[in-house]
């Protein structure tokens, strides 16, 4: 929680209760739409003209409005059981895992197995971000190995010519033996004893990001050819691939609890879920259509694997490539947390630093591996999207609101949508699990 909004200056948590009412140092509206903003876009979004191609020009906006509107609900009942919950039990804040472990406790037959209840959330949590510290070994790989081999044929001219924009020249090794390259540099990442001597670069990573995604855009926009003569719906054995980017795309619902209890005037939360979801759900709709207007049939896994062979463009990758290098440890610090201290301390306090290295050598040295093992990035999101991110954002929230307010009356209205909701995820769990494993093996 503290890695994706610090806390502010100030007594712990507990003793700052009565700043949740506007009277203290939390963060302000603005800063809570930024975190926000920054927990929710990432490499999903340069997936997404890839995803609209797997389900059509006309049904993948469509439905990605859709998957928008529903996921911004989850995230809002997640708040609002958070909420409830917290109020019954005394507490100011709770965590996604403590939300769900004292929402089964509300029901007799759940209470004694409450304790998995946490449990659950934490193991696809750590899932989920693993997942995304792989797919950064691959996009590293992919954009850095094309830059490479295409930087003696590099001009200043960026000209499109209707196929994979960027010409390769000079052939290098495989992505896999660059993924080893990275290996050395992302442990140091790792080992940065506390994420606040990250934040300047932080800082430069977000601000690089977002002027490469202006260009990405305005290529993209620039460059479109007419007529334009796309699938208006694609193959359906291709949506669940579909369902998978997307829901990775929008598996931000991990920040929604920290940056709530985090703001000092948490009741206009609600408003910054809706403005900066909203943002959100355009920039995906919008590039996702754009990119695969521009591009067609000879999309890739990362809209950035399309861009032309000139130093404008070259420079793009780079500057993401440096944003993704030090999110990195962001993504890290999430299941490092959670996985590592209760190693520590069972050992003596002289090991202790040692260990903790250790450990996060290895959890470092486990995603290399699973990205070398799996080099297509377009089936790693797809694959970690369907598999962890359709239950943090799809099917646990409803649930959590069903066990909440199982001894007050929730109407079988609520229950139905509920149920429906999850059905969904759980629909898309299986069919994209399923299909990206299978397109893996192929």
């Amino acid at each position: 929680m503290d890695a994706l909004c610090p806390s502010p200056p100030g007594p712990s948590r507990p003793q700052r209760n009565y700043e949740r009412i506007g009277e203290g140092t939390g963060t302000s509206f603005c800063q809570t739409l930024i975190h926000l903003l920054k927990g929710n876009i990432g490499t999903g979004l340069l997936g997404l003209p890839l995803a609209v191609k797997n389900a059509g020009l006309v049904l993948g906006p469509v439905s990605l409005l859709c998957m928008g509107v529903i996921a911004v609900h989850c995230m809002r009942v997640l708040v609002k059981c958070s909420r409830h919950l917290s109020g019954k039990l005394s507490r100011p804040s709770l965590t996604y895992g403590e939300a769900v472990q004292y929402g089964m406790e509300n029901v007799s037959w759940l209470r004694r197995h409450s304790q998995w209840g946490k449990q659950t959330v934490n193991l696809f949590l750590i899932i989920t971000q693993l997942g995304f510290c792989c797919v950064y070994f691959v996009f590293l790989s992919d954009n850095i190995k094309q830059v490479v081999e295409a930087a003696n044929a590099t001009t200043f001219s960026c000209q499109m010519n209707h196929t994979n924009q960027t010409q390769v020249l000079v052939p290098s090794f495989d992505s896999r033996l660059y993924m080893l390259c990275f290996l050395p540099a992302v442990i140091l990442l790792v080992f940065t004893p506390n994420l606040k001597y990250l934040a300047p670069l932080s800082l430069v990573a977000n601000l690089v990001m977002t002027a490469s995604l202006v260009l990405i855009y305005f290529y993209s926009i620039t460059n479109i050819t007419y007529p334009i003569d796309l699938p208006k719906v694609g193959r359906a054995k291709d949506y669940p691939l579909f369902f998978g980017t997307a829901i990775f795309a929008f598996e931000g619902i991990g920040v929604v609890l920290p940056l709530e209890n985090k703001m000092q005037r948490p009741q206009s939360f609600i408003h910054v879920l809706y403005l900066g979801m909203g943002i959100v759900t355009f920039l995906y709709i919008s590039l996702g259509t754009i990119g695969y207007m521009c591009f067609g049939e000879h999309i890739g896994g990362s809209i950035t694997l399309n861009l032309p062979n000139c130093w404008m463009y070259q420079a793009v990758k780079l500057l993401y490539c440096f944003g993704i290098f030090i999110t990195f440890a962001l993504q890290f610090y999430v299941p490092a947390e959670i996985l590592i201290p209760p190693v520590v301390a069972r050992v003596s306090p002289r090991w202790e630093r040692a260990v903790d290295l250790l450990l996060r050598t290895i959890l470092v040295i486990f995603t290399c591996a699973l990205a070398v093992l799996i080099p297509e990035l377009d089936l790693v999101i797809s694959l970690v999207g369907s598999l962890s991110s359709s239950f943090l954002a799809l099917i646990f929230p409803p649930l959590l609101q069903i066990v909440t307010f199982h001894s007050e009356g929730l109407s079988p209205l609520a229950t139905l949508k509920n149920i429906v909701i999850s059905l969904i995820g759980i629909v898309g769990f299986l069919t994209g699990t399923y299909i990206a494993i299978e397109q893996i093996i192929y």
